[in-house]
């Protein structure tokens, strides 16, 4: 079958079925993703052997370190992916909630019913938890979902999927409301980007070429983010103690991820004190550090900052740092150079601190805490589709009403418009 026929009628088969998913009960939706859990554990061992295979492309084609961390399935991986199951189980159900009742003067009420996007799209890379997340939160909302992964994780994509198949099937329900396009052809990208007809949303993941491509090429609304370019502010009256573990974590805990730290901010009355302290926990990790003439002359270790090195995207272990002389200059650099994902402050001061939570554009905004938080299992959403840096219709991590819409609802006794 030709691409372009195949992905036309994979769209049509999940949007019927999405038909179907939107009315499943609470308990229903709940059972399958039980089932899901279940066996993602036990059939971990098999999947594991598909995902080896990948690997060993992956290392084959001159993967980068960040792609194939991004690309395994560890045993980590594999209790994070439970686990944010069990999380999205736990969650209420947002679907049929009804919300904003008022009774206008001629006797009609009118409020606002939470209900399904309908089909939802979702073409990422490098890594295949995606798969499991993504299917686990739109089912859960009630969504069809269409699900592209990258060809360097196809055979744990199609692992996955069957785990996804596996489970629908158990529950007697529509298999056709997850679909897995199993072409690594790229062409399959831009025939789906043209279901306008069949598909509500398109979210991608991945690196900022994919995204710019998929907006540029798009028929249907995309929700996206180019790319995490997260910054921290270490202010004048910040607990200086309290900031390097911080900056740390925020750095070395997974420095290939978008909420990962690329930039540090210092404030010249702190910076001569901080900095060479600081450039000693890099060193111990093995952390670059790419510095502006100031930053160079208080750490001459440091390699001098090109004007292209800011607003850099690094995800690996190397950051710029610059110093500033106030919140202001700090909140001008990252409304140049960030990227509208995630931001944080590190201070003693309320008054900065809330100046800073109000006034700085990011999907989310911190106070003394890791960048590395933006996430949404940590933010209590169970898993997450994505995080957005667009504003309309999700801003920052999308969890399961974020996979919702609301429509009008209106209880009348026979009232007729005049």
């Amino acid at each position: 079958m030709a691409i372009e026929q195949m992905i036309q009628e994979m769209a049509r088969k999940v949007q019927g079925a999405s038909q179907d998913l939107a009315c499943l009960s609470t308990a229903t939706k709940n059972l399958v993703l039980t089932d899901v859990a279940r066996f993602l554990e036990s059939d971990k061992k098999q999947i594991q052997q598909e995902n080896l295979k990948d690997l060993a492309s992956g290392r084959e084609r001159g993967l980068s370190a960040a792609m194939l961390d991004r690309l395994e399935l560890s045993d980590k991986v594999f209790e994070s992916m439970v686990g944010g199951i069990e999380e999205v189980i736990a969650l209420p159900d947002p679907i049929g909630r009804i919300s904003d009742m008022s009774r206008r003067p001629n006797g009609i009420t009118v409020g606002r019913m939470r209900i399904p996007l309908g089909v939802v799209a979702m073409i990422y890379e490098s890594r295949p938890n995606v798969t499991i997340d993504a299917a686990v939160l739109c089912l859960k909302a009630g969504n069809g979902v269409i699900l592209r992964g990258g060809s360097e994780a196809i055979h744990s994509n199609l692992a996955l999927a069957a785990i996804l198949q596996k489970a629908l099937g158990k529950n007697k329900i529509n298999p056709d409301g997850v679909q897995v396009v199993n072409t690594t052809d790229r062409q399959a990208i831009e025939y789906l980007l043209q279901q306008e007809e069949s598909i509500d949303l398109i979210i991608p993941r991945g690196g900022e070429g994919l995204i710019r491509f998929v907006s540029q090429n798009s028929r249907i609304p995309v929700l996206k983010h180019y790319k995490g370019v997260c910054h921290i502010y270490v202010d004048a009256e910040a607990d200086l103690e309290k900031a390097t573990p911080i900056i740390m974590n925020s750095k070395t805990q997974r420095p290939g991820v978008c909420n990962a730290l690329e930039g540090l901010l210092v404030h010249r009355s702190v910076a001569a004190e901080y900095l060479p302290l600081l450039a000693e926990e890099f060193d111990k990790a093995g952390v670059t550090m790419v510095g502006c003439a100031e930053t160079k002359t208080i750490c001459p270790g440091a390699e001098p900052a090109e004007d292209s090195d800011w607003g850099t995207e690094w995800l690996t272990l190397k950051l710029c740092v610059k110093v500033v002389g106030s919140v202001e200059e700090a909140k001008t650099y990252i409304a140049t150079y960030g990227s509208k994902h995630t931001e944080t402050i590190i201070t003693e001061n309320y008054t900065t601190a809330h100046e800073f939570l109000s006034s700085v554009d990011a999907s989310a905004v911190m106070v003394n805490a890791s960048t590395r938080f933006n996430d949404g299992g940590q933010l209590g959403l169970g898993t997450e589709i994505g995080i957005s840096t667009t504003k309309l219709h999700s801003y920052g991590p999308m969890g399961l009403e974020e996979l919702t819409t609301r429509k009008f609802i209106i209880y009348g006794t026979g009232q007729v418009r005049d």
